[in-house]
Formats: C-alpha cells, structure tokens, sequence
C-alpha cells in the first residue's frame, strides 16, 4: 500500500535517517574503543583499562597528599596501596581502577590498570611491561641508590610489582630480555619502539 499522508512519509524517512544515524554511530564508537583499548601481543590480545577520571584523581592525590612532592614517597604510596588489595585472579577482562578498588581483589592486570592510572594522573611517565603471562608497570624516576633500573632506549624506568606483597620502588626484573613481549603505553594504546634495553 502507498503511503498518501505525506506526514507519515517524512515520519518514516525521518525514522530511517534516525537509524542508519545510530548505527553509524555505533559503529564509530566501537572503532574508537577496539582502537583504544585493545592491542596485538604476539598472538594474543590485551585490553586496557586505564583511566584518568575523577575518581582516579581524587584516590591519588589522597594517597600523595603527605609526600610534600617528594616523587619517590608519591609513586610507593600508590604502589603500597595497589598492593595491598587481595590478588585474586579475574576471569574476563582487565577492570577499571574504580571496579578494582570497590570490589577490593584483582590480578596482575587489575592492579596494573590501578597503578599505572594513578601514576598517569599525578604526571609521571609511566607504561606496562608485557611479560609470558603478566604484567608490571615501570616508572621514570630519579636515579636511586642502590636499586637497580631497567634503560628502555637510555631512559632510566624503576619496575613497581603490583601483585606483591610490601612491595617496592625499584622491584627486581625477573624476567630476561627475551621474555619481554611489549613495552605499551597504555594511554595511547601504543608499544614502544625499543632499540636498546639494559639492566643495571
């Protein structure tokens, strides 16, 4: 049947030109979160879930607020913080820092998400270390005495372990050179170009 009301047939137009809207727009959408979340490793895939919203801004600057700007107090009161929630391991994908902290459990992943999102929001330069099944974070920090660094292009990075227990800045590598799949920042959801890397 035609339709003859020419109100109906604008209506119905106007519904279409809705709905091939929304789709284009889903589908924008889900481009810009595979693209911003999700990255190769290998044969695998990892998913971040990093943020740098309110919520993460205000947990870290409570925990730094006593450190009087002293960046080496600042970086192992988040991680003292990240560590002392239960290591537990999630089953699906990475969580939020906010789902972390309420639900107070996660994995390496987890933790990581947590830590590096605190770290991202205070300034520092900070990203992921792709391991054989984990995950640690590196930040750049002035040199400290005996403690040894990881050098990623000549750039001096200290390894914070979320998942262990008291842990500190300045962690020991476990892992050889070889074992180290990516190094990624997460915030733009890159691997680092690495040309040189040493431990000393």
């Amino acid at each position: 049947m035609l339709i003859k009301n020419s109100f109906l047939k604008y209506f119905s137009f106007l519904l279409s030109a809705l709905f091939i809207a929304y789709v284009i727009y889903i589908i924008i959408t889900s481009f810009f979160i595979v693209k911003n979340q999700f990255i190769d490793i290998g044969d695998a895939t990892y998913v971040n879930q990093v943020r740098t919203d309110d919520y993460t801004i205000k947990l870290a600057d409570f925990l730094t607020k006593d450190c009087a700007s002293n960046k080496v107090c600042e970086v192992q009161s988040m991680l003292d913080f990240v560590t002392k929630i239960p290591y537990k391991i999630n089953e699906s994908i990475a969580r939020s820092a906010k789902q972390v902290v309420e639900q107070n459990f996660g994995d390496c992943d987890d933790k990581s998400n947590l830590l590096i999102s605190m770290l991202k929001v205070r300034g520092y330069e900070a990203y992921f270390v792709l391991v054989p099944e984990h995950i640690f974070v590196i930040v750049d920090l002035e040199k400290l005495p005996n403690k040894k660094a990881l050098y990623v292009n000549d750039k001096r990075f200290y390894v914070l372990e979320s998942t262990a227990t008291n842990s500190k800045v300045g962690f020991p590598l476990k892992y050889s050179f070889e074992e180290i799949n990516a190094i990624v920042d997460p915030f733009v959801n890159k691997k680092l170009v690495v040309k040189k890397l040493e431990y000393k």
